[in-house]
């Protein structure tokens, strides 16, 4: 699988082991930034890292902060990206199964290097349910195209 990956100076440890974690897994991984601990905004970053999913140069994207609230949203501005924010299992398993998403953010000041991995496994082997989501999923498309005046 090819992953994009981003994050701010707060998620760049977390960032630094993960894609250490997905190449030695076999995954393809296009690290957009940051790429130290020196303070950075996250929101280009996050936006970059979605693109990517969105214009399919990339299967998943992965956004980290602190606490990965605000790179979620940055990352679900872009069109048609689908972030959600998995800090636990969870969430990570129904993100997918439900939700379709298609970003993971996380906290790389909430969650630990074993959890982070597990998480990420959950992420990348749920597959998407179908059925009654793909509706909503449709909604939810709706929706952006009212709001740039489609």
């Amino acid at each position: 699988m090819k992953i994009a990956i981003a994050s701010d100076h707060a998620g760049f440890a977390l960032k630094s082991l993960l894609i250490q974690h997905l190449k030695e897994d076999g995954h393809e991984v296009l690290d957009l930034g940051t790429h130290s601990m020196e303070s950075v905004d996250y929101p280009p970053f996050c936006a970059a890292a979605a693109r990517a999913v969105v214009r399919g140069e990339v299967d998943r994207g992965i956004v980290l902060g602190g606490s990965g609230q605000g790179e979620q949203i940055a990352a679900n501005k872009v069109h048609g990206a689908r972030a959600a924010l998995c800090n636990d299992l969870y969430t990570a398993r129904l993100g997918r199964l439900h939700n379709d998403a298609n970003v993971l953010a996380m906290g790389g000041r909430i969650v630990a290097p074993e959890l982070a991995y597990e998480i990420l496994a959950v992420f990348l082997d749920t597959p998407f349910e179908g059925g009654r989501h793909v509706r909503r999923l449709h909604q939810i498309s709706d929706i952006e195209q009212e709001e740039c005046g489609r």
